[in-house]
């Protein structure tokens, strides 16, 4: 015979399954309404933020080239690591004062589409220069990168010597060795961002955009969230982002030594170092800056001593006056030929 235990407990195991179920199906419900509220969302800002510029095809996806201004040698403005061509802000239109510049979204940023290659400065480089020609925008150029993005732009004068008379270097990533490579990798990792996947999933269930007040700000000025959330934060650069920076090894190895002759360079340092950067990050920092003195003969090192990272946001005018600099020099030389 049962006794009251025994014919209770199925009742209670029932009661848990039926509590399970109900939790478990307002989880799906709760991300299945983010799925749907993210989309329509999403679908609502591609009418609202249009791409400035134009979507050019490189080899089956396309890149956003944005071109303002008039005039030789053509300004082209590569962009640091997770920026865009609107991380530049005013620049462009500065520079347009006197020279035609060009602005662009890496595949996978912005309004640029997903790449079907890795993410090598190899690939990057070519992109770009495909863009370029298929949009009839021809050289001299001089080439302006920024951080990850100086790399790229030494990578594309080292690859198209001919078309480059210039290059500017804004606090660009240097390239170095292994073992401090590693080192600086392990010390930003301590402080960088989550993993592409989660940060994909917070974009897709509609997160960022519901909790932008706690996730973006001191991350993002609040004046640029709805622009990150709409344009930038999308799956697809939260991807190629993770990959250019687990690749940029491979652009290293293609500078490393560089020599551009007598081109004209001008390296631009910061001059304001953060509190919380460690100390031996920011000597190896330092010390690449001056290396990159060697890549030229031509080479001159400035100090932006009221900036940090961000020089052109910190410092705007010194950014544009060396990049007129190096315009009037090769406007110059190319005028005496």
């Amino acid at each position: 015979m049962n006794t009251a235990a025994e014919i209770l407990r199925p009742k209670k195991k029932a009661k848990w399954k039926i509590v399970l179920l109900i939790v478990l199906s307002l989880i799906v419900l709760t991300v299945g309404s983010g799925f749907v509220y993210e989309w329509i969302a999403s679908e609502q800002a591609k009418r609202n933020f249009p791409p400035p510029g134009k979507l050019v095809d490189v080899g089956g996806y396309r890149l956003h080239i944005h071109k303002i201004g008039a005039g030789s040698p053509t300004i082209l403005l590569e962009a640091g690591s997770g920026d865009t061509s609107l991380s530049w802000k005013n620049i462009p239109k500065q520079l347009a004062e006197f020279a035609t510049v060009v602005s662009y979204d890496r595949a996978g940023y912005a309004w640029s589409e997903k790449a079907n290659t890795e993410r090598t400065g190899a690939n990057i480089v070519r992109e770009f220069h495909t863009a370029l020609e298929k949009e009839g925008i021809g050289g001299p150029y001089i080439v302006v990168g920024h951080s990850l993005g100086g790399k790229y732009a030494r990578l594309f004068a080292q690859t198209y010597r001919d078309e480059v008379s210039g290059l500017v270097l804004v606090d660009a990533r240097p390239e170095i060795d292994e073992r401090d490579k590693k080192f600086i990798d392990e010390q930003e990792k301590l402080q960088g961002d989550p993993p592409a996947s989660l940060l994909k999933l917070l974009k897709m269930t509609g997160g960022i955009r519901l909790f932008k007040g706690f996730l973006l700000d001191g991350l993002i000025a609040k004046e640029d969230q709805d622009q990150f959330i709409n344009v930038i934060a999308q799956p697809s650069f939260f991807d190629a982002r993770e990959e250019e920076m687990n690749l940029q090894q491979t652009t290293d190895d293609v500078i490393r030594g560089q020599n551009l002759g007598s081109l004209p360079v001008k390296i631009i340092t910061h001059g304001v170092v953060p509190p919380e950067r460690n100390k031996q990050v920011e000597e190896i920092w330092q010390a690449g800056q001056r290396n990159m003195l060697n890549i030229s003969t031509d080479s001159q090192l400035i100090v932006a001593k009221k900036s940090g990272h961000y020089v052109f946001y910190d410092e705007p005018e010194l950014v544009v006056n060396a990049i007129r600099s190096v315009f009037d020099k090769v406007s110059a030389t190319a005028g005496g030929r």
